[in-house]
């Protein structure tokens, strides 16, 4: 039997069900699950029960891993997976731990961004705590080609400070933080279509345009994707394992009481430097 295949919104996500991913994958039924991602950028496969060796490897289905880079989250060996959580696990600390997280994609301000990021929801609070997905090919569609025409060829630095500005950005980051410039439109490498590639946390400016005038267009930017009409709330229950293509969207957290425990597994599935897409943003 294969899988069933439900849309959650008209703008991203699909709820999967009839699969068990325990133990050995079942090729067939895994293409199944990328064509879902693909089609829909967001999947979400509840009722599992996933130790961490299962979700390495339905992690590395998709590709290699790519191994933790945000942080330092154990002190020696293999970083497979870290916690997003506002407790310890397994002797690990956790990372972003509380409250709202605005509008990114995982691993911008790199050369290689991750590919996709995959969580699996332990412990979940009663209430907030959701996780939002925006749509960045149905933002980019939704430009006027004036402004299309304008961002052509533009580059965008990303920087990411996790000491200042972990889950909201308030601070000048860290000289030291890791940063890359990639395109502001960026070609997907398995679709084809075309991505608006800035986020609110962690795009700084754009090169080589008067920082007030690329304060302005990044703004406007932000509006549109982070519009309601492109985007997917997340409700988590445990058990929800969750998948994204990050390359086609971004997420953000809404706030929850930090006296709540919240605790996601987190792996991602390393990625290639995005290519432009438009030939003289190469």
């Amino acid at each position: 039997m294969g899988i069933s295949v439900e849309r959650l919104s008209e703008a991203a996500g699909a709820r999967i069900s009839g699969v068990d991913l325990r133990g050995g994958l079942d090729d067939a039924v895994m293409k199944d699950i990328h064509r879902a991602w693909l089609d829909n950028f967001v999947i979400v496969i509840p009722g599992q029960n996933l130790s961490g060796d299962d979700q390495i490897a339905f992690t590395e289905w998709f590709g290699p891993r790519q191994e933790v880079r945000t942080v330092k989250v154990v002190d020696e060996g293999p970083q497979n997976f870290m916690y997003v959580a506002n407790k310890k696990v397994d002797g690990m600390d956790g990372v972003l731990p509380d409250g709202e997280m605005q509008f990114h994609t995982d691993q911008c301000y790199y050369e290689t961004p991750s590919r996709a990021t995959i969580l699996f929801a332990i412990e979940i609070p009663s209430e907030g705590g959701n996780t939002k997905f925006a749509n960045a090919y149905q933002a980019y569609d939704s430009l006027d080609s004036a402004t299309k025409e304008r961002l052509s060829g533009l580059k965008a630095l990303n920087v990411y400070d996790y000491d200042a500005n972990a889950t909201v950005k308030t601070n000048e980051s860290s000289p030291d933080a890791p940063r890359y410039a990639h395109p502001v439109v960026i070609r997907h490498p398995e679709t084809g279509r075309e991505v608006l590639y800035v986020n609110r946390l962690m795009t700084d400016h754009i090169v080589g345009i008067d920082r007030a005038e690329s304060d302005a267009l990044l703004e406007g930017l932000f509006q549109v994707l982070e519009d309601p009409a492109h985007s997917y709330e997340h409700v988590w229950t445990p058990g929800d394992l969750v998948m994204w293509d990050n390359l086609c969207t971004l997420h953000a957290r809404t706030w929850f009481d930090p006296s709540m425990s919240r605790v996601l597994r987190r792996t991602t599935v390393a990625g290639q430097p995005p290519e432009a897409a438009f030939a003289d943003a190469a």
